[in-house]
């Protein structure tokens, strides 16, 4: 939640996350499972009271064309509806990857270009290319940490023959992408999976989001990290302090996907906090829609 100041600025009121693995399931069933749609509309739930008392009244509920596919789909839009008073809208692959690039981009200092930015959902993997905030690329992948895990982790924590699958999996979408990775100047990651692996490899005590955000990571303690989270049961990784509730059973998947991303550009990872929500609201307080 943000307001536009009388010179133009957008001044942060409200920031809240609920980590609802909405796609728990999806794959093997092509439905949303009872109880994510219901922990999805619960937060849905929280979002509208906090905006009817702040008296927010410009509104925008973004979704993948995932959602609209989901067998059951019809509930999630109903409910987003009767919650937020606004109907859910379905964006496609470019504009998501658009407003991702815009948000992450225009948050950081002046970065070298070309610019990668990645966002490791739970279902896909956006990869946007571009060059001076002009997207020349994007492409989503479906390799989210909840589908790698659903998809190919045997036992907990996952075994060798699990992992071996997975990075040939991962590795087989990253070759068919048509990324250019080796022209990238500048790697960005954002979203959950990538702000958590800053904040743990930090040993943060507390998620703090300002030493979080302009973060590097060093590719070879990224891999290293990764790796160590393989062998850890969900329990395990639980029990870091900055880690929370939903994320711990998917997390090492999620720094799979991220580990092999890296091996192919070299370079460190710069991670910010910024995402498609503040491109949104850029979008919103400039009259798009």
């Amino acid at each position: 939640v943000c307001r536009r100041e009388s010179d133009g600025r957008l001044t942060e009121i409200d920031r809240r996350l609920h980590i609802t693995r909405l796609g728990q399931g999806v794959d093997a069933t092509g439905a949303f499972h009872p109880d994510a749609l219901a922990r999805t509309l619960d937060a849905m739930a929280d979002f509208g009271s906090e905006l009817d008392e702040l008296g927010v009244g410009r509104r925008r509920v973004v979704a993948t064309s995932a959602a609209r596919d989901a067998a059951n789909s019809e509930a999630f839009f109903a409910g987003v509806r009767a919650r937020l008073g606004v109907d859910a809208e379905i964006i496609p692959g470019a504009e998501e990857a658009r407003l991702s690039y815009r948000g992450a981009v225009n948050a950081l200092s002046a970065v070298a270009q070309p610019v990668l930015v990645i966002d490791i959902g739970g279902g896909s993997t956006e990869l946007v290319f571009g060059t001076d905030g002009v997207v020349q690329q994007a492409v989503s992948l479906d390799m989210g940490s909840v589908r790698v895990k659903e998809r190919f982790w045997t036992a907990d924590p996952p075994t060798e023959t699990d992992i071996a699958a997975a990075v040939g999996f991962i590795n087989g979408l990253l070759d068919s992408s048509g990324i250019d990775f080796a022209g990238v100047a500048t790697w960005v990651g954002v979203g959950g999976t990538v702000t958590s692996l800053s904040a743990l490899i930090q040993g943060l005590a507390v998620y703090d989001r300002d030493a979080v955000h302009g973060s590097r990571l060093e590719g070879g303690e990224l891999a290293a990290f990764t790796t160590e989270l393989l062998t850890m049961s969900a329990a395990a990784v639980a029990a870091y302090p900055t880690m929370v509730p939903g994320r711990a059973d998917v997390i090492a998947a999620g720094g799979l996907v991220c580990r092999q991303i890296g091996a192919r550009l070299g370079i460190p990872l710069v991670v910010s906090e910024a995402d498609i929500l503040d491109g949104l609201i850029a979008g919103l307080a400039e009259g798009e829609v």
